[in-house]
């Protein structure tokens, strides 16, 4: 993507607030669906204040929801050092995602790109088990090695934790951490826009002729990464693998045409959705390595709606949703949002953009 000059909307600085910590939602609602919805919509600059499970009373008959369905997987691994030192490795992106000239340069079967918490050297081993270990085999920058295991994914899927981010305090079940709709394993964080879905409610729009479709993307480090630069075009996003099949494309293509709104379900479809669009407003089934980047000045060329959550400050994630809205509205709607005690981030309430 062209990169813009840098000005006022282009500074870092320009997308911190001040959240109370007590809205930082610990646990998801009982009900999935009776989490609270923000209705703003991007032309008129008018909020409204409804439930998830209203969507079938907002969203128009012909509407499409397009939802990730990338699945978390236990990416946690506590394990020992030879020497007795604990150590934590977290799972990032299998190699078995990556193109054979990559798993060509390596013997080894199964190697992930992993962050390690502590100090450790090319090949010394790390257990998990008396017979399951990881072997770091190169360093790729200050906390990410390239690892070898010596188990199957399942084995050690069986043994990992839910990686829930570091403001949740409080351990949960993986499926609370799970879309209801979750089905391609890899990503490392959930697409948490889509959490507020329930199978009844998605069986409830397609009553109303709302058109669901899937799309993947595998959300993966730079979920972890803040940005560290004041000037954001600095900020360089870490690839992530998104795929469009392309009877989906199909389908997608045809709602676009016949000028029907694309709604995606968080800000990991609509990176996939921009990734595989075109100069003419047309997407083109893929796979590939994705490392888009959308802050304010982007001009969507698929995307004409999203359901999101409130992000934290600073996040690429707010300068996605900011590009879509327009900032001044964004910021209107976060200050709104904390009077009214909206719930934020992961577990947290949502928004709908239209």
């Amino acid at each position: 993507m062209k990169k813009q000059k840098s000005n006022s909307i282009g500074r870092l600085s320009s997308y911190d607030f001040d959240l109370p910590s007590e809205l930082i939602a610990q646990k998801p609602e009982s009900k999935r669906d009776a989490a609270r919805l923000m209705i703003i919509n991007k032309t008129t600059g008018e909020m409204a204040h409804r439930r998830f499970f209203d969507l079938p009373e907002i969203l128009e008959k012909g509407d499409v929801l397009v939802f990730n369905d990338s699945k978390v997987i236990p990416a946690r691994l506590i394990g020992k050092k030879e020497t007795g030192g604990k150590m934590e490795v977290f799972l990032l992106t299998s190699l078995k995602h990556k193109n054979k000239k990559t798993l060509k340069q390596y013997s080894r079967v199964n190697i992930w790109r992993c962050l390690i918490k502590g100090k450790i050297k090319p090949g010394q081993k790390i257990y998990f088990t008396k017979k399951i270990f990881a072997a770091p085999i190169e360093k790729i920058d200050e906390k990410v090695w390239l690892v070898e295991f010596n188990a199957s994914d399942k084995k050690l899927f069986s043994l990992g934790e839910t990686p829930l981010p570091p403001y949740i305090k409080n351990k949960s079940r993986l499926s609370d951490y799970q879309t209801v709709y979750a089905k391609e394993l890899g990503s490392v964080a959930a697409p948490t826009a889509g959490l507020h879905f329930t199978k009844a409610l998605i069986s409830k729009l397609k009553k109303k002729g709302v058109q669901i479709e899937y799309v993947t993307l595998h959300v993966g480090l730079g979920t972890f990464l803040p940005v560290e630069t004041d000037d954001i075009l600095k900020h360089k996003m870490h690839s992530e693998l998104a795929e469009i099949n392309p009877a989906t494309a199909k389908k997608l293509n045809q709602a676009k045409k016949s000028g029907r709104r694309i709604i995606a379900v968080g800000t990991t479809a609509a990176r996939t959705l921009e990734s595989c669009a075109e100069k003419k407003g047309l997407i083109r089934a893929q796979k590939i390595d994705t490392e888009i980047f959308i802050y304010p000045g982007y001009k969507f060329k698929f995307v004409a709606g999203m359901i999101t959550n409130f992000h934290l400050p600073k996040s690429t994630l707010l300068m996605l949703v900011s590009a879509l809205a327009g900032k001044p509205l964004i910021d209107r709607a976060y200050k709104e949002a904390i009077k009214r005690k909206y719930r934020f981030y992961s577990f947290g309430d949502g928004m709908l953009i239209i």
